[in-house]
């Protein structure tokens, strides 16, 4: 029996505190060379595609702009077009907002980046109900977390009736879009590029069976990914989909060393410079709602509870409801772990799934993960810009390759290819590929 084959995207850092700036090899977050090494060195690795985060506002906290994170780039769009220049087969996948956004205009320009790359567009759609960032659009924030899952439903509806058309007169009546007309565009390579879609919520849990082509999973523990990958893939069904109709692909970091000593030291190294003494305190005041900086980062936790009702950083997802209940496990996983300082309790809670090791270690881990259904690939994380992937072609690449379990060649030129998906037709029914 043939082994499952990994899929495998890139992830530019940024809109985070991913990004380690005190490194010497850390380059630019908008400079277009930047892009284009990464975009370059993910396709040398024969990755299925690039993916694009996108800050709309930038954070503040304490009423100041949040320095220590990433704090916007270019406009996606934009970027992921001129990547298509310098790249042949690698995925462009850009992060672009359903709550701020019109269908028609969604449709065009993905439309056209589909077209302009030959058929390597992707969308990952997301939604927002934060007012803070909604203040940048007419629109607002103001949606509920059912509302915005509504409202995505319809623009992805729409922009599909859109794409499928064939400029055919196009009639759309709906709760949040009324239009008519015809596209502007042919079908494009893909049929529709391929959907992306990460939320985590039942709601979005939901949303994501019965409409994207990946999933951007933060599940990324053995047990936890298993869980995640059953329940949704069990979803699937009873929206007429096949389990293999869709790629979960959770985000993952890596440290590597010539011997598994040296790539712990590694991962530590990066973990360590990634939550500084100021990231801890900042992300602690963000659970906190509490100005902390009097606190030592490497002193125990504040003796003193959150407020439950303040909010001292904006523009930043808190998926926390309860920041009494979060305390309170904090100050059980820091005694459990032997009395944690407040730095080390951050590195703690907030990493990311990460495979340590050699790069044959590295691979095997990887290997066994995908083979095990915990997930069906992985979206890498590093943390340098714009050089983060190289030793990770060079070395892991090869040794993925010898396990069997990875592409040796792009078979085709469409990132739905690459995916192994169906591609949409003019019907609205799906056609294999290959």
């Amino acid at each position: 029996m043939a082994k499952k084959q990994i899929h495998l995207a890139a992830h530019f850092p940024g809109v985070n505190n991913t990004t380690v700036w005190s490194d010497p090899k850390a380059g630019s977050q908008t400079d277009f060379s930047s892009f284009v090494h990464f975009a370059r060195t993910a396709e040398r690795g024969l990755f299925d595609f690039l993916f694009l985060a996108e800050g709309l506002r930038l954070r503040e906290h304490q009423g100041k702009i949040h320095d220590l994170d990433v704090v916007g780039r270019p406009d996606t769009l934009t970027v992921l077009n001129a990547i298509a220049a310098v790249t042949t087969h690698l995925g462009l996948g850009g992060t672009i907002n359903t709550t701020f956004n019109e269908p028609y205009e969604l449709a065009r320009q993905f439309a056209s980046l589909d077209h302009l790359s030959g058929g390597r567009a992707a969308w990952n759609l997301v939604t927002s109900s934060d007012a803070f960032t909604g203040e940048n659009f007419r629109r607002g924030g103001f949606l509920g977390a059912e509302q915005r899952y509504d409202r995505a439903q319809e623009i992805l509806d729409a922009a599909r009736e859109l794409w499928l058309s064939n400029r055919e007169p196009v009639e759309h009546r709906g709760e949040q879009f009324s239009f008519s007309g015809r596209f502007t565009l042919p079908p494009t390579p893909q049929g529709h590029p391929v959907l992306i879609q990460s939320g985590d919520s039942d709601a979005g849990r939901e949303f994501g069976a019965k409409t994207a082509d990946a999933i951007f999973s933060r599940h990324g523990s053995l047990e936890t990914g298993q869980a995640f990958y059953q329940d949704l893939k069990g979803r699937m069904p009873r929206y007429g989909r096949r389990p293999q109709d869709l790629s979960i692909l959770p985000a993952t970091t890596f440290a590597i060393g010539d011997t598994e000593a040296e790539a712990q030291e590694n991962g530590h190294r990066i973990r360590t410079a990634q939550v500084s003494p100021q990231t801890a305190i900042a992300f602690l005041e963000q659970v906190w709602g509490r100005d902390l900086s009097a606190y030592d980062p490497d002193g125990p936790l504040p003796d003193v509870d959150p407020d439950p009702g303040a909010q001292i950083t904006r523009g930043r997802v808190r998926h926390e409801k309860d920041p009494l209940a979060v305390a309170k496990q904090w100050r059980e996983l820091a005694e459990a772990k032997g009395g944690l300082s407040i730095r080390e309790l951050i590195v703690e809670t907030t990493a990311r799934q990460s495979f340590v090791g050699t790069p044959k270690q590295v691979a095997r881990q990887m290997d066994s993960y995908v083979q095990a259904d915990a997930s069906d690939g992985f979206i890498l994380v590093p943390h340098l810009v714009p050089g983060g992937l190289d030793e990770f072609v060079e070395k892991v690449i090869p040794e993925l390759q010898d396990l069997g379990s990875y592409r040796t060649e792009y078979t085709g030129p469409t990132l739905r290819e690459h995916l192994g998906l169906a591609r949409p037709s003019s019907t609205g029914e799906s056609r294999a590929v290959g």
